[in-house]
This record gives structure tokens, C-alpha cells and sequence, in this order.
């Protein structure tokens, strides 16, 4: 389930490290874990959906790539990120 402009602008300016930060580890990680709660939802009603499960199964490990790269190079904002997200490390 893509996200809107709207929704995505505001995850952008909530995790941005700058005025023009579109492609930071931070909001890379914030913008899939949107689209994986989305896709979560959207696997309750839809249990035989393989095709979509697959696709959120890329995204979970990108995220966790992303997560590790974060955590080696900055654990502060590693830690910030996991605290303001709400996942579970």
C-alpha cells in the first residue's frame, strides 16, 4: 500500500537531518516501516496474498540493512530512531 504525498512529507520532515534530507538512513528506515505497518494491516484480511508477503519480506530486511549500517556508524541516532519508531531492539 503506497503512501500518499501528505503521509510522506510529513515522515520526511519528522526524520530529516536538513532542509533538503530525502535520502538519510533515518528516513529510509521511517518510510519502510510506514509501508510494512500498512502492509501488516493489509495482511489480516488478505491471508493467501504470497505475492505481497514477499514484498514485504524485502522490505523488512532493507530495513534491518539499513538498521545495521546505522547502528555500526552512529549508534546515537540508531538509538533515536528505534525509540521514536517503536521497534523492537
Amino acid at each position: 500500500m503506497p503512501l500518499d504525498s501528505q503521509q510522506k512529507a510529513g515522515i520526511v520532515a519528522k526524520f530529516a537531518r536538513g532542509a533538503q534530507d530525502t535520502g538519510s538512513p533515518e528516513v529510509q528506515i521511517a518510510l519502510l516501516s510506514e509501508r510494512i505497518n500498512g502492509l501488516t494491516e493489509h495482511f489480516t484480511a488478505h491471508k493467501r496474498d504470497h505475492a505481497s508477503r514477499r514484498g514485504l519480506l524485502k522490505m523488512v530486511n532493507q530495513r534491518r540493512k539499513l538498521l545495521d549500517f546505522l547502528k555500526s556508524t552512529a549508534p546515537e541516532r540508531y538509538q533515536t530512531v528505534i525509540q521514536s519508531l517503536g521497534l523492537r531492539r
